[in-house]
């Protein structure tokens, strides 16, 4: 297996920043990593901008009963450079028996690597994966 080019690397060490649930609940620390154009279809289907989905996730900081953040396992992260500036990426996710095919893309900024666009569609079997 070759290794991935520094854009590649840089774009999968953000998002595996993003799956930690230290990270998910940091405002400050999401809104290093997304872009500010940032969209998301999350996996019910609604549509995300930066400023809701920095809110929807860190909504625990407000109320110290709320359960702590749940873990993100990923799985067949692989990625392409599209273009100078535009890295894509693949992988799987599961928590808590939910799992969902992931796909994002980051662009290079003057701030670095940003994830602009992230889609997760939830799936219960996929017999057609790739090993």
């Amino acid at each position: 297996m070759t290794e991935p080019s520094p854009a590649v690397a840089a774009a999968i060490e953000g998002e595996l920043r993003l799956l930690d649930p230290v990270v998910r609940v940091s405002a400050d620390v999401l809104a290093t990593l997304l872009h500010p154009d940032f969209r998301e279809i999350g996996t019910s289907g609604r549509l995300w901008q930066r400023d809701t989905i920095i809110a929807m996730l860190t909504q625990p900081e407000a109320d110290p009963d709320a359960p702590p953040p749940v873990p993100l396992t990923a799985s067949r992260m692989r990625g392409d450079q599209l273009a100078p500036d535009l890295v894509h990426l693949t992988f799987d996710t599961e928590s808590q028996g939910l799992r969902s095919h992931r796909s994002s893309l980051w662009r290079l900024t003057g701030d670095g690597w940003l994830l602009y666009f992230h889609q997760a569609t939830p799936f219960i079997d996929d017999p057609f994966a790739e090993v």
